[in-house]
Order: structure tokens, then sequence, then C-alpha cells
């Protein structure tokens, strides 16, 4: 049996962030879905670093056996390059990504995952998440303190554990093996696709589009008009037997480099008409409002310089109609007229929006976007919970700066209170016990809870690519 793989990957800047910090690559024996993380400065270059160093891979010199130590040296070579590029530029430093592989070597597929991008499986029909994030919530699963969905909506879910980052931990990613079997379906996504989309829709899109290009444009669309905050990335391959392919029938061989380490990586969304889509194109056109009146205007001008009087064509000597300046005068209106309408349409949407961040020093309960178009701030703080921010743990702090959306003001409400919660819970498990000495807490030294996994702790990353 000949097993080759058909794959296609895309990327997405998304509704809200001004860079893409995701990087994917497909090719015929190399499948990665890389999230940077670390601010603007950062995180594109983590997750293209990342790329640069598994990219070698896409070729035949591996072997079945070999495959898995050479993806794990290569992730391994990743993480010193960035700590080298760190060093070389400070203004780096704290940068990360999470990577998800797949090495094809014959009909073996060697997997690595670092963080919380994810590779599902799609095989008869049923869909299975194969990889574990590396977040808190996700331990806090594993030590039954929440259940799997409390986690979808909890407001640390974001908070990754483990990550390809520039610091001298080397925390080693999970390793497996895999057959290959001709009619499954891979998908690799940053969580800016699985943070959205449930897994029933994205099971229906994979079974229901044969086509890879077709299926990874759905997913990235289906991303996009849920409202995704994050930038969007997706990687679909199917395996096929070449030897049971028609005439011409074989999979193309050609890389496909998408997001921050792409050629095209300042590329705008894609996203499709809808009221996400028009909303993030309201702050954008908001942005630049001091010249959008101007702009027609000198449209408007042209045209009618293009065919009224003292055009100065000598060769076209037919008379020329007198320019109707009323006709411009409307046109120039009825722009204005319809971007004032858009406006108040997408500014009327973003205030049945909510989030979770700080006002007043407190944690507060938003109504609207964390965004500004122009002038305006499209927020409003609603509900101060009277919970301090500085009594916080750092990385609460972090996520709270950089906004946690909520569904609805009821789900923003609960959020905020689990959150408040669960740092309370943090705050007791660490006081020290009667006789001055520091209780151990989960995920550090002292005797593990029943259950939990022998995890090395890292220092927490924001998955959200605030990272991306």
């Amino acid at each position: 049996m000949n097993i080759a793989l058909r794959y296609a990957a895309r990327s997405d800047v998304g509704l809200v962030r001004s860079n893409n910090q995701d990087s994917g690559y497909a090719g015929p024996h190399l499948l990665v879905v890389a999230d940077g993380m670390g601010g603007h400065a950062g995180g594109d270059v983590a997750s293209s670093i990342a790329i640069a160093a598994l990219a070698p891979l896409d070729g035949e010199s591996h072997g079945p056996d070999d495959a898995l130590a050479e993806l794990e040296r290569s992730i391994d070579h990743a993480r010193q390059d960035l700590v080298d590029r760190s060093v070389s530029d400070p203004e780096l430093v704290g940068m990360g990504t999470t990577v998800t592989a797949i090495l094809r070597a014959g009909n073996k597929l060697a997997m690595a995952h670092l963080g919380d991008s994810r590779a599902y499986l799609l095989r008869d029909g049923e869909l299975t998440q194969v990889t574990t994030d590396h977040t808190f919530v996700q331990h806090l699963v594993d030590t039954g303190r929440i259940s799997a969905d409390e986690a979808e909506t909890h407001p640390q879910r974001n908070v990754v554990m483990r990550v390809l980052g520039d610091f001298d931990i080397d925390l080693t990613p999970d390793m497996s093996v895999r057959e290959a079997k001709p009619g499954d379906r891979w998908l690799l996504c940053s969580d800016g696709l699985s943070g959205f989309v449930s897994p029933e829709t994205i099971a229906q899109t994979l079974l229901e589009t044969p086509d890879v290009d077709e299926c990874a444009d759905h997913l990235l669309q289906l991303a996009l008009r849920a409202g995704s905050t994050d930038n969007v990335t997706v990687v679909v391959a199917d395996v096929v037997d070449v030897d049971a392919l028609p005439d011409g029938a074989a999979p193309a061989t050609g890389a496909q480099v998408v997001g921050s380490a792409a050629i095209d990586r300042d590329a705008p969304t894609s996203a499709a008409d809808g009221p996400a889509a028009r909303a993030a194109a309201l702050v954008a056109s908001a942005n630049a409002a001091s010249g959008t009146e101007g702009d027609a205007a000198d449209v408007a001008a042209d045209a009618e310089g293009e065919t009224g009087e003292g055009s100065g064509d000598d060769e076209d000597v037919r008379p020329g109609r007198r320019p109707r300046r009323w006709v411009t005068v409307v046109a120039v209106l009825l722009v204005v007229a319809g971007l004032g309408v858009a406006a108040w349409a997408g500014y009327r949407w973003t205030q049945t929006q909510y989030y979770v961040g700080v006002a007043d020093g407190q944690v507060a309960v938003f109504r609207g976007i964390p965004e500004k178009a122009g002038p305006v701030t499209l927020s409003t703080p609603i509900e101060l919970t009277g919970t301090r921010v500085a009594d916080l743990p750092g990385y609460v702090v972090d996520r709270l700066e950089t906004t946690i959306p909520a569904q609805s003001l009821d789900d923003a409400r609960a959020r905020a209170e689990r959150l408040v919660a669960d740092a309370q819970d943090e705050t007791t498990t660490d006081a020290p016990t009667t006789d001055g000495t520091e209780a151990p807490t989960e995920g550090t030294a002292g005797t593990p809870e029943a259950g939990a996994p022998d995890v090395t702790p890292a220092p927490p990353a924001d998955g959200d690519g605030s990272g991306a």
C-alpha cells in the first residue's frame, strides 16, 4: 500500500487582531500548526521560528523507526533558536508558541504536541480529539475539580501551562506514533477555531465537505462568523492510498505555508459578510474616518474632471455635456449616509456583546467590545464585582487585561464569579499552615494530588496569542 497525504492549509488574522501570530505548514510528509504568543513583538516571530525549524523534515530521508526521534530533535532545535533570538533581541524576551505537528514516514504518523492547539482525527465518521490541551483548565479537569463542560466556558481556559518558549526549561512535548489509514481525515488547528466552533459543527463540516481546500475554507469562515477574537489557522489532510486512485488524481506535493511564516503574512481578514465582520470593518473604517468623506469627494471630483469641460482631449471634439454638480453632491451625501447607517448598525451590535475586564482597579463586567472607533470607546463597565485586581494572582491579572469574552450578560457575570472564586481558592491553598510552613499546591513541590498528571509546570502564558 502506497500512502500519501492530500492537504490544505489556511490562516486568517481574524476580526480583532492587527497581525497574525499563527503559522501553519502542510506538505507531503509534514503538517504543523503553531500559535505564537508574547504580544505584538514576539508571537509571530516565535511561530515562524518553529515552522522554520520543522520544515526541513518534509522529505523522504527519515524512516518509520526514527521519525519520532527526528521530530522531537527538531522541536528542541526550535526551542534553542527561540532562546538565541531572545538573547540577540531583548525586546522579544518572553515569546513562545504552541506546536502541534505530524510527520509522516511511510504508513506511520509521528506526532508532537505542546500547548492548546489541537489535532482531531475523523475516522469511520467519528471525530476524536487526539491531543490534550496543556492548559490550567485541562489540569483542573484531569484532577476532577471541574467537568469537561465547565472547562469549555471557564474564564481561565486559555492559560497555557506548557509551550515552546525562550526560557531555559526543557518541556518535553507529548510524543506518539499512529498508523496512517486510508480514509482518515486529520485536522490541526489553533484555538481561534476550536475555541469558537463546537466539536459537533467541526465534525459535521469535516464529514460533509470532501474537498480538503473547500473544507479548510469553510472551517475558517465558520470561526470568523462565530466572532473569533483570535487568529485562526487550520490544516486539513486526508490519508489516501495512491495505488487505488485513478490516473492523474495523485495528491499535489508542493508545500503550503500560511500565517506569519508566509510571504502574505499581512493579508487582511477574509471574513465574509456578517454581524461580526461588519463590526470589525466598522472599527477599521472608523480609525480612518478623518479621510473617508474627503476620499469620496476626491473620487467625485475626478469623475467630473474626466467628463466635463476643459478636459484637454483634442482628439475627441464631440461636445461634452455640462456636468451636473447636484449629482455629485447627492452621490457624496449618499456615501456619507451609507457610512453613517453602517456605523450605527455596527455600534448597535457591539452593545449586545459582553466581556470581563478591569475598571477602577476591580474585576468588572463590560458591555460592548474592547475596541475604539476613532474617539469613541465601544465598551462601558456596567458592573463592578468589588474584587480588587491587586489581590489576584499575576496570571489572572494578565488574563483580565486582555479581556475575557462572554456570550451574554449572565455568562459574563458567571465568568467573573468563577474567576474570583478560583483565585480565592488558590490563595487559600497557598496560605501558610499552622506550623509556619507553606502548604504545597497542585503542580508544585509536595505530595501530588491523587490522579494529578506528572507535569513540570511552566510560567503561565496566555494561549490566546497575547499572544495569538
